[in-house]
């Protein structure tokens, strides 16, 4: 037989486990709002978050192997190139083979990838400081100490 006070546990226990207390919901929910408002904001570049992902990598390291951007961002090859055909299309990137190992392709900032540079980080910037208003910088930073722990902890 269960007592009252197993049962209080277990009630406790799985509160903690449902939408809309679950951490995990929480998170997506976060990531689906923060994704909407900096989407807003591309919207006038018809660029998506995922394309600013993949330029602010170029912009660190232009010429980076397909699989050096899949493994940054962590993305199965499959969307990236989905995501660099388009990127290619807008004319803000170039694929090439590496001259050394035909296997690979290098993906290149077009005089637009990199004019774009100047333009968007400024947008980033708004719209994470939208997201981040009210929360001290201490805070901040805890936060993306614990985010970070959690997606080292998953991959």
């Amino acid at each position: 037989m269960t007592t009252q006070s197993a049962k209080d546990e277990f009630s406790d226990q799985t509160c903690q486990t449902l939408t809309p207390h679950d951490l995990g919901y929480q998170l997506k929910l976060v990531s689906q709002l923060t994704y909407r408002e900096f989407q807003g904001r591309l919207e006038p570049f018809g660029l998506t978050p995922f394309h600013y992902l993949v330029l602010c990598c170029l912009w660190q390291e232009d010429g980076l192997a397909t699989s050096g951007i899949a493994e940054k961002l962590k993305q199965l090859g499959a969307t990236l190139t989905g995501v660099l055909d388009r990127m290619e299309e807008r004319e803000l990137v170039r694929r090439q083979r590496d001259p050394e190992d035909r296997r690979i392709w290098r993906v290149w900032l077009t005089d637009e990838g990199q004019y774009l540079k100047e333009v968007l980080p400024p947008i980033a910037s708004a719209s994470l400081e939208k997201c981040l208003t009210g929360i001290s910088a201490c805070d901040r930073d805890r936060l993306a100490k614990i985010l970070a722990q959690i997606v080292l902890n998953l991959s």
